[in-house]
Parts: structure tokens; C-alpha cells; sequence
């Protein structure tokens, strides 16, 4: 992306991709894309610490298994391969960790992750950046790259064939779905644009998708009320 330009957001949230492949494995999926510029970055704060106390406390004594999205996406990990009870989705990670505190991150990731608890629902983010060609989900060849961290120093890692995986045009942005993200394309404390993916199976409404945005979006607006942004719902 040039930093002299002005992103054309609604290009952005067209250019997303689901691959028929990921289409026959889940039919009943579908993301609901927002791209926006302008954010309010930063590091966590008092503000951003209390979104993820709010949202912890609606996953007080919450039975995860229980929930039927979390149940969809243990199916949908299971039907390419990914064993769900170590491999988890990344709403069902941060739920599980509700009752101890949510981690706190920087102010963005605070915030998606804040709805992404309070609606039950995966949510990513990605800096708009950092970010080559269009992102597309796919099923994994295995030669992808994606770069991450292990044992503290930078490491390079492949997908397993098969995998569902968020790809740009330099590698994997985001690795079994939505369980672990990159370290390129990953929200700082400096991100001003984001591509975020909210992503839902059934039995969730996709009411339920429109309601989560919009719940991102006035969070977000609440530090930034000039930010601009795109949505469209990929199915």
C-alpha cells in the first residue's frame, strides 16, 4: 500500500476472496470484510483495558463447548484435518481465557478482540500496510510461507496441505482459519488502516455479523470519529 495515497477502501473489502475449495468444505460460511483507514492506534489503555473487562464479564461461567458456534467451528477444524481440542479457533481461545483477564495486546487488537468475546464470533485483524495483492482464503498447497516466532527469534513455517488458510500475494497471513496470525501483516501500535474479517458458520445468524460490526465500528469511532470505512458481506 503507498502511504501517499488515499486507500480506496471499498476496492480493498471487494478484492477478498473465498476459493470455491473452502466453499465446498463449509458452504455456510461467510465473513463480513471491514477495511478501514484512520484508526486509533496505540498501545492498550484504560479505555481498551475496560472494553476487554466488559467483554470478559459476558463470558463469565460460560460453558464454551457448549455454545453452538464454538461446536460449528470445532467441526469446520475437524473437516480439514486440525484436531479442535488443541487447535483452536481464536474466539474460542479468548473465551476460554475470559475468566483469568483477556491479554492485552495494543489498543486494536484490544478492541476486536473485546467483540470478538462479547459476540461469540472469530475476529481478525490485519494491517492494511503490510498487506501485497488481495486476501484470499484458501486451501493450503503446503509450499506457502508464514512467518512467525519460535523460542523468541523469527522462524519460518509451511502449512499443511489442505489447511484452510488467509494468503496474500507473500505468504499466509493467517494460518489454520483463523487460530494463528503472521507476524507481517499483524495490527502494532503504529497500524493506522486494517483489513478486519468477521467470520461466522451456522447455526449464527448473519444478523449476528452486522450486529458485531457495528459494534466494532462505534468502538472504534468512540477514539476516531473521522475514520472511514468499507463492509461487504463475502458468502
Amino acid at each position: 500500500m503507498n502511504p501517499d495515497q488515499e486507500l480506496d477502501l471499498e476496492a480493498v473489502a471487494a478484492s477478498v476472496r473465498v476459493d470455491e475449495a473452502v466453499r465446498a468444505l463449509r458452504p455456510d460460511f461467510a465473513v463480513l470484510v471491514i477495511a478501514a483507514d484512520g484508526l486509533p492506534a496505540g498501545p492498550t489503555d484504560d479505555w481498551s483495558r475496560g472494553l476487554l473487562a466488559e467483554a470478559a464479564a459476558t463470558a463469565e461461567g460460560l460453558d464454551v463447548t457448549a455454545d453452538p458456534h464454538v461446536a460449528a467451528w470445532r467441526a469446520a477444524y475437524g473437516a480439514f484435518g486440525a484436531k479442535p481440542g488443541r487447535t483452536r479457533n481464536s474466539a474460542e481461545a479468548l473465551i476460554r481465557r475470559a475468566p483469568a483477564g483477556l491479554p492485552e495486546v495494543n489498543l486494536l487488537v484490544d478492541v476486536y478482540n473485546a467483540v470478538s468475546v462479547a459476540h461469540r464470533l472469530p475476529v481478525g485483524g490485519e494491517d492494511l500496510a503490510a498487506y501485497a495483492g488481495a486476501p484470499r482464503l484458501v486451501r493450503a498447497t503446503g509450499d506457502e510461507v508464514f512467518d512467525t516466532v519460535v523460542g523468541g527469534a523469527p522462524a519460518t513455517e509451511h502449512p499443511e496441505p489442505g489447511e484452510v488458510i488467509w494468503r496474500d500475494d507473500l505468504g499466509v497471513t493467517c494460518r489454520r482459519w483463523n487460530h494463528r496470525q503472521c507476524v507481517r501483516t499483524r495490527i502494532t501500535e503504529k497500524s493506522a488502516s486494517a483489513l478486519f474479517l468477521l467470520e461466522r458458520l451456522d447455526p449464527m445468524p448473519l444478523g449476528a455479523l452486522d450486529a458485531a460490526a457495528a459494534d466494532l465500528l462505534a468502538r472504534l469511532r468512540e477514539r476516531a470519529p473521522g475514520l472511514r470505512a468499507a463492509s461487504r458481506l463475502v458468502r
